[in-house]
């Protein structure tokens, strides 16, 4: 799956997995070592992450139902809480760095 920025075209990410069920958001990210670009994760329902346990950081986009950036957080930390972005659906976590040229109130688009 990728995800594109709707505004512009530009690719933000090329190569992500969805993770809709518990366990899959559960495990999100732990255990990888890193990620390469273009790969992420899109979790759902998530309206809020953590990074307990990761080995690096990650840049973390909470979207709505209706595919707007509500909020971004670039570089997060290890041992860190996002705070709960209440009308967020979606939540894309890629490596840090990853999120260029997107803007909170920018669309983003999934495709296959």
């Amino acid at each position: 799956m990728k995800c594109v920025n709707a505004k512009t075209g530009k690719i933000i990410a090329s190569d992500l997995e969805m993770k809709a069920s518990f366990l899959g958001r559960l495990i999100g990210l732990l255990g990888k070592k890193s990620l390469k670009e273009g790969q992420g994760i899109v979790l759902k329902p998530c309206s809020q992450i953590h990074t307990c346990f990761m080995r690096f950081n990650i840049d973390a986009v909470f979207i709505s139902k209706d595919f707007k950036v509500l909020k971004i957080i670039k570089d997060m930390r290890s041992w860190h809480f996002s705070p709960i972005v209440l009308k967020s659906l979606y939540t894309l976590e890629v490596a840090a760095g990853a999120i260029k040229d997107l803007s909170e109130g920018d669309y983003i688009k999934f495709t296959d």
